[in-house]
């Protein structure tokens, strides 16, 4: 219905055609991405690609890439509103940034575990490790609770010698 009234010329034009000022015709090959309701949308895309060269990347495309094509578009240039040097780069080199951190925390946080066991190990002989221990076997007993709760987790980290936490780890 939409495009039976756009031939009649009572349908508003697309963002597109209303930013540049122009007659939205039937065929316009922004209106299907650029709905009259989001005018943001097209104007950023507009900003950092310019008209024309939308115009082009989207008449090269097949119809099935369009819409993913034109998701790409606003994407870059929304990110390239808001970070004009890196756009989309800095967008991802923040999450890697994320990664990395909470990467490294997930290290600490199994290191403190292993530290954890080991030390528990050496104070219960025979309660260590070993698969068919006590210890291992998820019983309510073998789940301590520290009064100290989760604060300070990592600050009483000590160094542990690989090669003696692989000693005694295993030695059951």
């Amino acid at each position: 219905m939409k495009e039976s009234s756009r031939k009649q010329g009572a349908a508003s034009p697309c963002a597109a055609c209303k930013l540049l000022r122009r007659r939205c015709a039937q065929d316009c090959v922004f209106s299907p991405y650029f709905p009259a309701d989001e005018p943001q949308k097209f104007a950023n895309v507009h900003r950092v690609f310019g008209a024309s060269n939308v115009n082009k990347m989207l008449q090269e495309l097949p119809i099935h890439q369009r819409g993913d094509a034109v998701s790409s578009m606003v994407y870059e240039a929304n990110a390239r509103v808001r970070d004009p040097v890196y756009g989309c780069v800095g967008a991802i080199s923040s999450l890697q940034q994320q990664i990395d951190v909470l990467q490294a925390q997930l290290a600490l946080a199994q290191a403190e575990v292993v530290h954890l066991r080991v030390r528990h190990s050496t104070n219960f002989p025979g309660h260590g490790l070993c698969p068919d221990s006590p210890s291992s076997s998820g019983s309510p007993s073998s789940k301590q609770v520290s009064p100290q709760g989760n604060k300070g987790m990592f600050s009483h980290m000590d160094i542990v010698d690989e090669a003696s936490l692989g000693e005694s780890m295993w030695s059951c």
